[in-house]
């Protein structure tokens, strides 16, 4: 694997912030790796041109007095002629022959060149380990040089103030990461937010001047939209008040035809006419609904009140609530969701019914189930959409508008809850509501203080 494909197998974070942070560390330590790695070498090539000619001088001085002194007196001198990295070995104990390392390949060229290439016989081992160069004296007797290398231990201080320097730059890359991926991060909430509450507060121009412009662009950009959002809910309210009188004329001159055999159309294109008026309007003002504040609200009150309404008027809705359960949400609004997809159910189906249900991690499932036609999988995201009908079931003569699921749609996504469609088991359309776990308060914490009666 090469590693370009190796270094792009590896997890990426998901976030900007993350990327640059981590792109930016492993660049610095990187660097510092480089950077050790020619302080090693020059270290290295340092030790040699200043060590070596100095050690092999003094090896050489050695040799040439031991080859001077009478046999007999040379291992007296030994301990005279050590050094903390290095001894001196007669014949009693001469090391086998063994691969040469670069060092004790230097070291033999270096003592070779200063007492002459005779006296290395090369490298080799003495007992233990120990490394070690195979030298003979002047009258042919063996000798060995036992070598005191450093060990591998490294410099634990340099190691850990390096440690910390790179820790320290590490969380200054974070810092700076993370203060230019704010401001993104706040203007895709600020965008994300912008489609449900046109009204929501500004954004703070505040921080650089790039940050502060971004800033200003979306605040310009979000008053046009609130603005034209505002007009179109003016002229739609507008044009709903003006229709309503020529609607009234048209009803009452209906209601003086007598027993006309048109009379009946009459009045039901009349009445599809005012529903599709009121249905734009309302389309037009969910628009407004994240607007309304949020309250808590008790859930079972708010579904029972939909449900009474409808049995009292003598339509087939059930019911399964659970009691004292109170959520934190835009009570208008859900009610108006709620209330939508019953009439859709009770329109298309007949009957309804009304569930509710704990779902994952904290959520909230409000279910409106009907036994009608359905909706095939494949229409469902249609469906959603303003004005769409499926004409099979859903068609003019039934009184849609096309307008009840955008509706609700749209006012769920006002709330922060989720619009979900699905065909049920065993025939008709199961529409749910997903209410997010945080709309579901905190449970109070009751502190109960014992008195004095009740104490052990």
């Amino acid at each position: 694997m090469t590693p370009v494909r190796a270094a792009a197998a590896l997890p990426r974070p998901r976030t900007l912030w993350g990327q640059v942070a981590a792109l930016l560390v492993a660049g610095l330590v990187l660097a510092y790796a480089v950077s050790l790695w020619a302080a090693a070498r020059q270290r290295e090539h340092m030790l040699d041109a200043m060590m070596l000619p100095h050690v092999s001088r003094d090896v050489a001085s050695a040799l040439d007095l031991l080859d001077r002194l009478p046999a007999a007196e040379r291992a007296a001198w030994l301990p005279r002629l050590s050094r903390p990295n290095y001894r001196f070995v007669l014949d009693a104990a001469q090391p086998a022959a063994a691969p040469a390392g670069a060092f004790e390949q230097r070291l033999a060229g270096a003592i070779g060149s200063a007492g002459g290439p005779q006296r290395v016989l090369g490298p080799g081992t003495l007992a233990g380990g120990t490394p070690a160069l195979r030298l003979r004296l002047g009258d042919g007797s063996p000798a060995a040089l036992a070598l005191r290398l450093p060990g591998p231990q490294g410099p634990w201080l340099s190691a850990a103030a390096l440690l910390a320097q790179i820790a320290v730059i590490a969380l200054c890359i974070a810092a700076a990461a993370r203060l230019v991926t704010r401001p993104m991060q706040r203007l895709a909430t600020a965008a994300h937010r912008l489609g449900d509450d046109p009204q929501a507060p500004p954004l703070p121009e505040e921080g650089p001047l790039e940050v502060r412009q971004a800033a200003a662009a979306f605040n310009a950009m979000q008053r046009r939209i609130a603005r034209h959002m505002d007009e179109r809910l003016e002229i739609l309210a507008a044009i709903a008040h003006d229709l309503q009188t020529p609607l009234t004329r048209l009803r009452m001159r209906c209601e003086l035809l007598g027993p006309h055999p048109e009379r009946p159309r009459l009045l039901t294109d009349l009445s599809e006419m005012q529903h599709l008026v009121e249905e734009g309007l309302a389309y037009a003002r969910s628009a407004h609904a994240a607007s309304e504040p949020d309250e808590l609200v008790d859930l079972h009150a708010l579904l029972d009140t939909l449900v009474c309404d409808r049995t009292d008027a003598g339509q087939a809705v059930t019911a399964d609530l659970p009691a004292g359960l109170t959520v934190r949400t835009r009570p208008q609004a859900l009610r108006r969701i709620v209330g939508n997809l019953l009439d859709n159910a009770l329109k298309f189906a007949g009957a309804a019914e009304l569930r509710v249900d704990d779902g994952p991690a904290g959520e909230l499932h409000i279910a409106v189930l009907d036994r009608g036609p359905g909706i095939p999988a494949e229409d469902l995201p249609r469906m959603l959409q303003p004005f769409e009908r499926l004409e099979s079931s859903r068609s003019r003569d039934t009184g849609g508008s096309g307008l009840g699921l955008a509706i609700a749609l749209r006012l769920s996504q006002a709330i922060g809850a989720q619009l979900r469609l699905a065909p049920r088991a065993g025939g008709g359309l199961q529409a749910v509501v997903v209410l997010p776990a945080s709309a579901r308060p905190a449970p109070a914490v009751t502190q109960v203080k014992l008195t004095a009666a009740a104490r052990p």
